[in-house]
């Protein structure tokens, strides 16, 4: 029995011995570790996103209802006081308006001095924006079409459009002009 004890610490020994090695070899991170160390950032990431979703509907929520106001109560309401709810929703609605109209004008008004601004620092530093030119594709048909009307102007006889002048009219204008 003493033997068998002896042989098994052996064995046990070479054991860890040969584990010891792979491990050493292996390094740290292991095929199986790296996966659930992957499985486990994506549930973090989906967590995390979820909450981040779950954040802004709330805000948005919020915000609305601040820029909205609180609902009415219309179950019990009278001719009088749907009229004055009606008001006060057409003040809103039109404060709001203003308030639109404002700050899309300066919002205008920015962008319009921002390109006036990059415009000069261009022109100060000599560069100029060339405008990218549109691609037009031509058919055989437009390019024939082209040939033949290059063709006619070269043929065409511009002498026979002009107007004729007579040679004594011409005389007597500079008959008159020096005069």
């Amino acid at each position: 029995m003493d033997d068998r004890e002896k042989r098994k610490a052996e064995v046990r020994a070479r054991l860890e011995q040969a584990a010891a090695a792979t491990k050493k070899k292996r390094g740290f991170m292991t095929p199986a570790r790296k996966k659930r160390l992957r499985v486990l950032l994506r549930k973090k990431a989906a967590e995390e996103l979820k909450r981040e979703q779950e954040r802004r509907a709330e805000e948005r929520r919020k915000i609305i209802r601040q820029r909205t106001g609180e609902p009415h109560d219309l179950s019990d309401a009278n001719e009088a006081k749907l009229t004055q709810i009606v008001k006060e929703y057409y003040d809103r609605i039109q404060r709001l308006e203003d308030e639109k109209y404002d700050l899309e004008f300066d919002v205008n008004k920015k962008e319009f001095e921002v390109r006036e601004l990059a415009a000069k620092v261009n022109d100060i530093q000599g560069r100029f924006i060339k405008p990218p030119l549109k691609k037009v594709s031509k058919t055989a048909q437009q390019m024939e079409k082209i040939r033949m009307f290059t063709a006619k102007v070269g043929q065409m006889d511009y002498r026979s459009s002009l107007k004729q002048v007579k040679k004594h009219d011409i005389e007597e204008r500079e008959k008159i002009i020096t005069i």
